[in-house]
């Protein structure tokens, strides 16, 4: 049931930690929406003290579940963002890992099959074979991205006895094939996903997500094409940049310095 549970005063266990064990499945209830009750709210609704309310407070803010400043409202701390650097040849297994966040991939795909628009992207005749991999990519047991891959099978058909639950690709395929891109383009555009995508990253509609379309190459022979939808809330991009060397960043195909 939703609400505030009342403590019991004769129990043992003392009254902050009676309060903290219930705010905590408030929290896993989704009861406060991002929005977290202030300290009076929380005395009058238990019927506590406010060294009570304090003590329950900091001992989630000790957890990482609420943030606060003095002075201000306490707040529900805000997921953990995978950040993924522009301008370098990335894997997002690694970078939720470098995140602290356990990566897991359902998949959904793995194939081989002809797809005449990626094989014309990777230079190949429309018939050729190529391996598809699609999975739906996981950080601590959240969706993250949903991921599709496409490789010349010529190339990554080694790759279909792989269990790809928690391995990255790249690693599979120089494990596997002695392949590794070198390099690539991508083009990363904010997108609404379609129901069926939704459903799948957990979101509901109107959140946005990333579309990131990239075309890995080994040396000048392209290699694989990807597209991940990610969700919006749960990534970033970042570029560094400095005086001597810049960053060139593409948008809508005109290059800035």
């Amino acid at each position: 049931m939703p609400g505030a549970r009342a403590v019991d005063r004769s129990s043992a266990l003392p009254l902050w930690a009676q309060l903290h064990a219930d705010l905590v499945r408030r929290l896993e209830d989704e009861e406060f929406q991002r929005v977290f009750p202030g300290e009076l709210a929380l005395v009058a609704e238990y019927g506590v003290s406010r060294h009570t309310v304090r003590e329950a407070v900091r001992r989630l803010r000790a957890d990482g579940i609420v943030v606060g400043e003095r002075g201000r409202v306490p707040r529900l701390a805000e997921p953990v963002a995978i950040e993924q650097p522009v301008g370098a040849l990335y894997s997002l297994f690694a970078s939720v890992e470098a995140a602290g966040q356990h990566q897991r991939s359902v998949v959904r795909v793995l194939d081989v099959r002809a797809d005449g628009v990626v094989a014309a992207r990777l230079g190949l005749e429309e018939s050729t074979p190529l391996l598809h991999l699609e999975r739906l990519r996981l950080a601590d047991e959240e969706p993250l991205a949903l991921d599709r891959v496409w490789l010349p099978a010529r190339v990554a058909a080694p790759l279909l006895d792989a269990d790809f639950a928690h391995t990255g690709l790249y690693d599979e395929l120089a494990k596997r094939c002695g392949v590794r891109p070198t390099g690539g383009r991508e083009h990363i555009r904010a997108v609404v996903p379609t129901s069926a995508e939704r459903r799948l990253l957990g979101v509901e509609a109107g959140v946005a997500a990333f579309a990131v379309d990239r075309l890995a190459v080994q040396g000048r022979r392209p290699l694989e094409w990807r597209r991940t939808l990610v969700r919006g809330d749960r990534f970033e991009v970042v570029a560094q940049f400095s005086a001597q060397a810049g960053y060139e960043l593409s948008v809508a195909g005109a290059a800035h310095r």
